[in-house]
C-alpha cells in the first residue's frame, strides 16, 4: 500500500463530504470549485497551521501526534472506525520499514474448530486478515457454496463477493453485502498496510470488477459487527438471516461470523432442512475435500448407527 496516497485520498474524501456551514464556518457567498471544506478551513477547525495540515495530508510529516490526529478526526466528524483508520494511516506513513516483516500465518485454534463443530445448525465461519476464510462448518458451505472444492486462494470473502457469480447470486441484497465487505476490507488494510498479499488482492479486484473499483474509490471504512442479509439458496429458496461477528481474544485479527434466523420463521425452517444429518467436522486450511462414496467404497463404509437402523426399520414398516 502507498501510505501517502492512501492517507491523502482518505482525508480528501472526508473533507469533500462536509459543508462549511455544517461546521459553523462563514462562506460569504463565495463560489467553490470543489465540494466540501478547504484545507485552510479544516486546519482552522483542527487548531493547526495550514502549512502543517497540508504536509500531513500529503504524507510529508514523519510523525504526527495522536492529539493532532484526533483533532483532525473531530473536525472531520469521523466515526469511531474512521478515526481508528486515520490513526493507522498516520502511523503507516511515519514508520515505513525498508523491508516489511512477513505476516504471521493465521491458523485457527483447536478451541475455535471445536466451537464450529459444536454449532451444526448455525452457519458459521472464521475470517482472518484480507477477509480470508480460515475455517467453516458444513451448514455455512451449504449456504454459501462448495468451499471444499474451491481453490484455496479463492476462499476469501471479498473475492467470492465480487468475482464468483454463484456466490453473488446467493445474496439478494448483494449491494449491502458488497458495501460491507469493501468497508471492512479498507479498515483491515489500514491495520496491515505492508502485506504484499493484501495489495495483490486489491489490485486483482480493482482490475476485474468495475463495481469493486467504484466502491473502493468511495473510501468507506466500517467494522460491520452485525446486520441482515436476504439470501437465496438454489434449491431451498429465500432466507432472511442476521449475522453477528465475534472477535477472537487469542488473535484479534480472527473473527467468528454466524448467521441466524428469526425463531419460528420460514427462514429457520429452511435452515433446519439444510442442516446436514451428520454434522461432520469443520473444514479449514488447505485440506483436500473428503472422499465421496462410490460403489467400490460401500463395503468399507461404516455400518449405520443404532439410531439410523431404527429409522430404516420405521421407513420399511411405512
Amino acid at each position: 500500500m502507498d501510505g501517502r496516497s492512501e492517507l491523502g485520498a482518505f482525508l480528501r474524501s472526508r473533507r469533500a463530504r462536509l459543508k462549511p456551514e455544517d461546521s459553523g464556518l462563514d462562506t460569504y457567498g463565495d463560489r467553490r470549485r470543489v465540494p466540501g471544506l478547504r484545507r485552510e478551513e479544516l486546519a482552522r477547525l483542527a487548531g493547526v497551521s495550514v502549512d502543517y495540515y497540508v504536509r500531513f495530508e500529503q504524507g510529508r510529516t514523519d510523525t504526527v501526534s495522536n492529539a493532532v490526529v484526533d483533532a483532525v478526526a473531530t473536525a472531520l466528524r469521523l466515526t469511531d472506525a474512521e478515526r481508528a483508520h486515520l490513526h493507522n494511516l498516520a502511523r503507516a506513513v511515519g514508520r515505513r520499514p525498508a523491508t516489511p516483516p512477513a505476516p504471521a500465518k493465521q491458523t485457527p485454534t483447536q478451541g475455535q474448530l471445536r466451537l464450529l463443530a459444536a454449532m451444526p445448525d448455525v452457519p458459521a465461519y472464521l475470517v482472518g486478515r484480507r477477509t480470508d476464510i480460515l475455517a467453516w462448518n458444513p451448514l455455512y458451505a451449504e449456504l454459501i457454496g462448495p468451499l471444499d472444492t474451491m481453490a484455496p486462494e479463492h476462499r476469501n470473502t471479498a473475492w467470492l463477493t465480487f468475482l464468483d457469480a454463484d456466490v453473488r447470486a446467493r445474496y439478494v441484497n448483494w449491494d449491502v453485502k458488497a458495501r460491507n465487505v469493501v468497508a471492512y476490507l479498507r479498515r483491515d488494510l489500514g491495520r496491515h498496510p505492508d502485506e504484499p498479499a493484501f495489495t495483490a488482492l486489491i489490485d486483482e479486484l480493482t482490475t476485474a470488477s468495475p463495481e469493486f473499483r467504484k466502491l473502493w474509490a468511495e473510501q468507506q471504512v466500517a467494522d460491520r459487527t452485525d446486520g441482515d442479509y436476504h439470501m437465496h439458496h438454489p434449491t431451498a429458496g429465500e432466507l432472511h438471516l442476521s449475522f453477528e461477528s465475534f472477535v477472537s481474544t487469542a488473535d484479534p485479527n480472527i473473527s467468528l461470523i454466524t448467521y441466524t434466523a428469526e425463531p419460528g420463521s420460514p427462514s429457520e425452517t429452511i435452515l433446519r432442512r439444510l442442516t446436514p444429518r451428520s454434522p461432520g467436522r469443520p473444514r479449514h486450511g488447505r485440506r483436500p475435500p473428503p472422499p465421496q462414496a462410490t460403489p467400490s467404497m460401500t463395503s468399507t463404509m461404516p455400518r449405520p448407527t443404532p439410531i439410523i437402523r431404527e429409522e430404516l426399520r420405521e421407513e420399511h414398516r411405512a
